[in-house]
Formats: C-alpha cells, structure tokens, sequence
C-alpha cells in the first residue's frame, strides 16, 4: 500500500516511500537540508544509504548527529549552530522521539532570538516567537511511539533544572511526514513493546481527557484498536510490514489526538525521564495501570464504552485485564522499583515537578500534588487502588 494522507499535515504513507524523500524537499524548496539523528541511528547502513541517495539529488547535505535520548536545550542549541555555518534552509528530522524533537526545535530555533525555554507550552508563549524565519521540517519516524512527526511540540530537558520542558508552536508540525514501516523492521523486540505502549498512552490519555472534542476522540480509539490489533505481532516478528504500518499510523493518530490532553501518565514519566533518563516509552507503560485504577472514577463510563470496538468484554475491568495482560506479554515491568534504584528517589521533589507538568492539567481527576505522590508510591510497591 502507498498512499497520501493531509491530516493534519501531509503523510506519505507506505513501503519504501523513503526513496521519494528527494522529492519531498523538492516540493517544499528545500537545497540544503540539515539531517537531524541521533548518535546510534547515523551509524546504521539504513541512515548511511538513506543520505548517500538524497546527496546525488541534492547539492549540498549538512548532517548533525551529536545528541542521544532524552535531548537537552544545549542539544539544540548546537544543532542551530550548524544548520546556520551550513546556511540551510530546511530540516530533515530522522528518528525516534529524540531525533523528531531535536530536528523540529532547530528548524524553529534558527528563527529565534530568545531562549527556547522563553516558548515553554504555558498559556500564549508562542507568540513570542518570530514566525518568518521558522524553517520548513520534514519528519520520518523510525519508531512508532512519540507521534512527534505530528505534532506541534518538542519534549526538550532544562539540564540547569532537570526538567522535561514542552517547547510548543503550531509551526513546529511538519510540512511533510514519510510513514515507511521498512524504517522500523530493525527495532528490537523490547524498543518496540516501548514505543507502542508510548503510543497507547497517548491514545488512552487523549481519549480520556475532558472537555469536547469528537475528532481526537475518534482518531484515539481507532489509534487504540490498531495497537491491539498489531503491537503483539510486531514485536514476535519485526518483519510484519502490516503490523508495523499499523503501529506507525496508530503512532501519528495518538499525536493528532492528544492535541485534546493528556494525564497524568505523562506527568509521572516525564520528571522520571529527566532525572534517571529513562525510556520515555517504558515509565508511560509502567505508570498506566496505576494511573488508571486512580482515574476509575471519572473515566469507567467512557472505557466502558469502547470496549465493543476494542473486541472487550463491555467492563471496565475488562479493559483494565487487556492493559495488564498486554505488559506482562511485552515484558514490560509492573513496577517502577524495577527499573530504579528506590534510595535515589526523591518522591517529594519528583512529585512537585508532576505536579508542575503541563499535562497534569488535562487528567480526568483533579490533581493534587499528595495525588502523585501517592500513585508514584504505588508504582514503587506494584500495589493498585
């Protein structure tokens, strides 16, 4: 299947659409495009082969590689320096989560003369920006988790401070979008279990939040039907190219729709991510459960009513067996203490910083700092509400 979606951006969809990334800078005006990875992704064969072809089409090709997981602001700031020596003028962002972020903030920032932190997603903070010189980005995923090819924002950490900033402007959202599952096939078992649970999240957390909003909530529970369809099959064998275009698109639709909210799953994880670096994947699939049972309250009617369309029995309960029988398949852990040195935490500070995240706003229970105290402290136990 090949195929072109625009929504909300413009998607090229299908095997090996990788080999019309020439063509994609073309349409967009771009000659020379800086191409953002991270430091394990540029060593692949894939990536080698990925910028020798795009350099017989293209003049000039500067690459900038110098940052892993969980990206820092100095990360961008030099990834800026670069595409400015190399006078480009548009991004070409390649990876997981990090690589899509740190790509889409220097496509933003070569515009800027504040500091990125001056755009943290807080109330209109995005009007301080200088839009003219904002460069076009186009996205490829090689994982199918974040959505960042969709999205309007960038998960950057404040190394002064150790916290995760969302760094938000509807001009950070790709102009183009290439969805080529070919590009995931090499993820390991456990990075795919990972990044499709992050995916899951932000269906789940998306669907749940409150308010109106009927087209996030539709793109959400299509989003959570093709993970239940695929994510299994995908991580038992990689080479499924149906599975893993399922767990791509469904990746892109959790994006699309958390522009309604997210939760408190992801004001757990991301003080998590910054202060022990983290898989961003992992503390949203470990959180889930307990982030659930808390929200059961407000959120049962709502699960009840998709568990038809997810092939459920029609309970809450029901839904809540699937997410637990799910993790313990993908050898996710159901205990945070499982992953982190329990005498390092620090729950007060950890739960301040929850606290303060920009998702805590959007979770079906008004949050309290003790509440993310208390749900972190069951994480640690493994015990449920």
């Amino acid at each position: 299947m090949k195929t072109n979606w625009n929504y909300p951006t413009s998607l090229w969809v299908g095997e090996d659409r990788i080999k019309d990334l020439s063509e994609a800078c073309e349409n967009l005006k771009i000659s020379t495009p800086l191409f953002v990875t991270d430091k394990d992704l540029i060593n692949l064969e894939m990536t080698k082969n990925i910028i020798f072809e795009v350099k017989k089409k293209l003049s000039t090709l500067a690459i900038f590689s110098n940052f892993s997981g969980n990206p820092i602001g100095e990360n961008v700031e030099e990834g800026v320096l670069e595409f400015k020596k190399n006078k480009c003028d548009g991004v070409i962002a390649f990876g997981g989560g990090s690589g899509l972020d740190v790509g889409k903030a220097i496509a933003f920032m070569s515009g800027q003369s504040r500091p990125i932190w001056d755009f943290e997603d807080i109330e209109d903070y995005w009007k301080r920006a200088n839009e003219k010189d904002i460069a076009p980005i186009i996205a490829i995923p090689t994982t199918a988790g974040t959505g960042s090819e969709t999205g309007r924002a960038s998960a950057i950490i404040n190394k002064a401070t150790g916290i995760k900033k969302i760094i938000f402007h509807p001009k950070f959202l790709p102009s183009i979008v290439i969805l080529d599952p070919v590009l995931t096939t090499e993820l390991s078992p456990r990075l795919t279990a990972a990044t499709g649970m992050d995916a899951l999240a932000h269906n789940l957390e998306a669907f749940c939040a409150p308010g109106f909003h009927p087209m996030a909530d539709g793109i959400s529970i299509e989003g959570m039907k093709l993970i239940k369809k695929s994510l299994l099959n995908a991580v038992k064998n990689g080479k499924d190219l149906s599975a893993r275009s399922d767990l791509l698109a469904a990746a892109s639709m959790g994006s699309t729709a958390f522009q309604k909210g997210l939760g408190a799953i992801h004001s757990l994880s991301h003080p998590i991510n910054a202060q022990f670096n983290i898989h961003h994947g992992l503390s949203n699939a470990i959180f889930m459960p307990y982030v659930l049972s808390f929200n059961k309250k407000i959120i049962e009617n709502k699960i009840v009513s998709i568990c038809d369309y997810l092939g459920l029995d029609k309970s809450f309960e029901s839904f809540f067996k699937w997410i637990l029988e799910l993790r313990k398949e993908l050898n996710i852990p159901h205990k945070l203490s499982d992953v982190i040195d329990v005498s390092e935490i620090d729950l007060d500070k950890l739960s301040e910083m929850a606290f303060n995240d920009p998702s805590t706003n959007g979770n079906p229970v008004k949050l309290k700092k003790n509440d993310l105290k208390k749900m972190y402290k069951h994480s640690l136990t493994g015990e449920l509400f």
